[in-house]
């Protein structure tokens, strides 16, 4: 598989997640503490799953340097992600709104790079 069809694959996948962080922060918005469990597992295994693609085609095959920018910003949504998690949805405590639009605003720019990336590859 050549590296622009992984990027490609990497960023469905990562839009994917995407969809289910706006059902969720949609949750959150209308005054739910958390979403369920399931819901927020789901998202971050679709996610690492992207991610790790994205990082897969960079290493291995040599992505551009956009779509390291995007990986950059979707790592570092990652880890507030895993802050969302361990701090705030496993100890039952409600989800920082501040926190959540952050953590879409970084993912939905590195998405946004890694797709342009992928897409204007030749």
């Amino acid at each position: 598989m050549d590296v622009q069809t992984m990027l490609k694959t990497a960023v469905i996948l990562l839009a994917l997640t995407a969809a289910g962080g706006l059902l969720m922060a949609g949750m959150r918005f209308t005054g739910r503490p958390q979403p369920p469990s399931w819901l927020a597992m789901l998202h971050g295994l679709i996610a690492g799953s992207g991610l790790t693609l994205a990082l897969y085609a960079g290493i291995a095959s040599g992505a551009p340097q956009g779509a390291w920018a995007g990986v950059g910003l979707l790592v570092a949504a990652a880890l507030g992600g895993v802050v969302l998690n361990l701090r705030y949805h496993l100890q039952s405590l409600a989800l920082p709104i501040w926190l959540v639009l952050l953590h879409a605003a970084i993912a939905a720019t590195g998405l946004v790079l890694l797709a342009i990336a992928a897409w204007t590859l030749k």
